[in-house]
């Protein structure tokens, strides 16, 4: 896909940040696992199985596809501009416009921070409820003053915690394929349901219709942009970890998806919150609830940590800017945390808990996304005549025009619901942009 050459120059880079470089490749890897792994796959595969039928599989094949050229795209630009800021960093490169570079970069920390609001509600959901019974938004408030906390206490500390959730939240989708085989082993299940798909609908249209959906369980690459700065090598570690993290994320998700049509009929699949757990139960191997329910509810935890580690990087490098007030730059002496953005993001995303379901904070999230990496797409292509002193990864030129073209494809089958409730927050944006820059205007005169 491209070459790889010795980095020479982003530890210039690293001069003029205020952050330190402890993230290892093998660490950023787990990172990005962590991230991708979650709450989509412990929580929507029903979803998935209710749109597409028995062939779960085939949706996320093409979701990952889908996934793996914007991947392309980010594996480029953040190599060639290894600064925290990501999409907004390569908006403000390629069209010179502030108000762009503000819209992408508010579409990306509003997603962050919707999606952790959705993912902070599942965590106080039916599988904390097999420990303690709360009301869902207090759960999800407590638990999100937690994850800020976990947050401002360092990087380091943050991508440690990430590594023991990891192979938890692994360890439980392997138990999900491991109690299936045991069933089929036995005589039991039915594997054949995984070549069925929705009866009265065309295979190729629901398998696109379910790929929006698996394409949910594959956003959380992109946060990794926000930390480049705390990596160690970025030219080499980012497109390794990114593209290997991606891949077995897609193989455990195909398993899964296999694992739970052999176990489950796609309408008992799609009837329930908790899909995984429904399987594991089918299977009859003996699994505790309580364990299992343990294993998603540190899968939803993960999740939502690395996505608040990103909204908050994704702040502080827009307030770095001037994008953002510059309060938002400000960091914790010792820790060398944004500790200004992290109790912002965390703040807004306790108030969105009480505005929405798990299911239309989740499509929202894919939408704003997608206006994302359309952007970032595109910006490849505008980047190329730009040159940088290091040597950088570079995507095959057709791959970005295919992502961007994907991205048109995926936001056509949004519904209007999810459009409103977008078009919403990017007014939000512009008016907080409108306000940002008549102050930083009143200032100076």
């Amino acid at each position: 896909m491209a070459s790889l050459d010795a980095d020479t120059g982003t530890e210039r880079e690293a001069a003029r940040s205020g952050l330190k470089r402890d993230i290892s490749g093998r660490m950023l890897y787990l990172f990005i696992l962590g991230d991708v792994l979650g709450a989509g796959i412990y929580a929507l595969v029903g979803q998935i199985a209710g749109k597409v039928g028995g062939a779960t599989w085939a949706p996320m094949v093409v979701a990952l596809l889908l996934a793996l050229l914007t991947a392309a795209s980010y594996a480029e630009l953040v190599t060639k501009y290894p600064r925290a800021g990501g999409s907004a960093v390569f908006a403000e490169r390629a069209y010179r416009s502030p108000a762009v570079s503000f819209l992408v970069g508010y579409c990306m920390l509003a997603a962050g921070v919707v999606s952790a609001s959705g993912l902070a509600l599942a965590f106080a959901g039916d599988y904390l409820a097999t420990f303690v019974d709360v009301p869902s938004v207090l759960g999800a408030v407590i638990f999100l003053a937690l994850v800020g906390l976990i947050n401002a206490r360092g990087i380091k500390e943050s991508v440690r915690a990430n590594l023991v959730m990891t192979m938890i939240e692994t360890t439980g989708l392997v138990l999900v394929v491991v109690a299936a085989g045991i069933m089929l082993g036995r005589g039991d299940g039915d594997l054949g349901r995984a070549a069925e798909f929705s009866a009265g609908t065309s295979p190729v249209v629901a398998t696109f219709s379910a790929a929006l959906l698996a394409y949910y369980s594959f956003v959380g690459f992109e946060t990794s942009a926000n930390v480049v700065e705390e990596v160690k090598d970025p030219t080499r570690a980012y497109p390794r970890a990114l593209f290997g993290a991606l891949g077995t994320a897609g193989l455990l998700y195909v398993l899964v998806g296999t694992a739970a049509s052999a176990a489950l009929p796609a309408d008992q699949l799609a009837g329930t919150t908790g899909p995984l757990l429904a399987v594991i139960h089918a299977t009859g191997v003996g699994i505790p609830s309580w364990l299992f329910s343990l294993i998603a509810l540190v899968a939803v935890a993960n999740g939502a940590l690395l996505t608040m580690i990103m909204a908050s990087r994704l702040a502080y490098g827009m307030g770095a800017q001037g994008l953002l007030p510059a309060v938002f730059a400000k960091v914790l002496p010792g820790r060398g945390t944004p500790w200004v953005a992290i109790v912002v993001t965390t703040g807004v995303a306790m108030a969105l808990t009480a505005t929405g379901s798990i299911a239309t904070l989740a499509e929202t999230v894919v939408l704003l996304l997608l206006v994302v990496f359309l952007s970032t797409n595109i910006a490849v292509l505008v980047l190329r005549r730009d040159h940088v002193e290091h040597d950088h990864f570079r995507a095959w030129t057709a791959l970005p025009v295919l992502a961007a073209a994907s991205c048109v494809v995926l936001m056509s089958r949004q519904s209007a619901q999810v459009w409103l409730r977008g078009g919403i927050i990017v007014a939000v944006g512009v008016v907080l942009y409108g306000v940002t820059v008549v102050v930083r205007r009143g200032r100076k005169d």
